[in-house]
């Protein structure tokens, strides 16, 4: 299997409070793990994840009872609350990475090498990603609603943190812009939740999610994924089979499912123009989870949410 070789300290990393502390923390971690570049950027993976956890846990409820304070105060149960303050958190990460993934678009490393290549951007990129799905995990470990939501975030932290190997350094970024059709996957539901069921304002965010999610996640995700089983194929006498079988198997499964919740999405979200269409109770909604997957499979559960 590919090992990459030793190389020096980033010089793009960025450098942060107490960035030398830790790294020197992270280093042992990334030899243990053969994560190389873990320990450049970790400081950017700490701050993130801290971020993430305060906005959930002190940012959110502050601003949203102020700013929302009648759907806010109608949230019935701890568990509602706790989703209404997750799509905060969810809405600022997809706001943040979005454009840290973008910009590694035009790496000729990457395209140069797909599996292996390595870009900083990518690094800095993949840390704020880790540090969210790190906090995703821990969510739905400590407020347990549903084992998909605990395997989902586990698994995109071990897939992300794979890249600092570096591993799939070209595809890592481009698999995060699936995360576009989350900014209106949330809107949908926060118009659920302060009683605009039915609005014409629900109307075309429903339809611009909808296009969205058949443009990032089914067209340009189908195509993403063969290059990338391609790509993976090239190198099979690199990777040990365990490798080539588990990114095969999720890749089909994670493109099937998305296929599943794009039918039932438009089911949901044609229900909520019935002429009998009322507004839902908030504490009502089932659960969700941060990621994109729990989110769809919510809104289906409601008409009746991925990512």
């Amino acid at each position: 299997m590919y090992v990459p070789p030793p190389h020096p300290p980033s010089a793009m990393a960025l450098e942060l409070p107490f960035s030398d502390f830790l790294r020197t923390v992270a280093q042992p971690v990334g030899r243990i793990l053969h994560l190389p570049h873990l320990s450049d950027h970790f400081p950017t993976l700490f701050y993130a994840f801290t971020a993430f956890t305060a906005l959930h846990l002190y940012i959110s409820p502050f601003f949203s009872s102020r700013l929302f304070p009648v759907s806010y105060a109608k949230l019935r149960s701890p568990r509602a609350v706790n989703q209404w303050n997750i799509q905060m958190v969810s809405l600022l990460h997809v706001f943040v990475v979005l454009p840290l993934a973008v910009s590694c678009f035009g790496s000729e490393t990457l395209k140069d090498d797909k599996l292996f290549g390595w870009d900083d951007r990518v690094g800095t990129t993949v840390a704020v990603a880790c540090g969210y799905f790190l906090w995703d995990t821990l969510d739905a470990a400590i407020n347990f609603d549903d084992l998909g939501f605990l395997i989902h975030g586990m698994s995109c932290l071990t897939l992300y943190m794979m890249a600092f190997r570096p591993f799939l350094g070209y595809y890592a970024p481009r698999f995060l812009t699936w995360e576009t059709s989350t900014i209106f996957l949330n809107i949908h539901r926060f118009l659920d939740k302060t009683g605009h069921t039915g609005s014409t304002v629900q109307w075309i965010n429903g339809v611009v999610l909808l296009a969205t999610f058949f443009s990032v996640r089914i067209v340009y995700g189908w195509y993403l994924s063969i290059d990338f089983m391609r790509a993976l194929y090239g190198a099979r006498e690199e990777l040990p089979l365990v490798y080539l079988i588990a990114f095969y198997a999720g890749n089909i499964a994670l493109n099937s499912l998305n296929a599943i919740w794009f039918y039932k999405m438009i089911f949901a979200i044609r229900k909520r123009f019935d002429q009998e269409a009322k507004p839902l109770r908030a504490a009502a909604s089932p659960s969700t989870n941060g990621n994109s997957t729990g989110e769809t499979a919510s809104i289906v559960s409601t008409s009746g949410q991925e990512h």
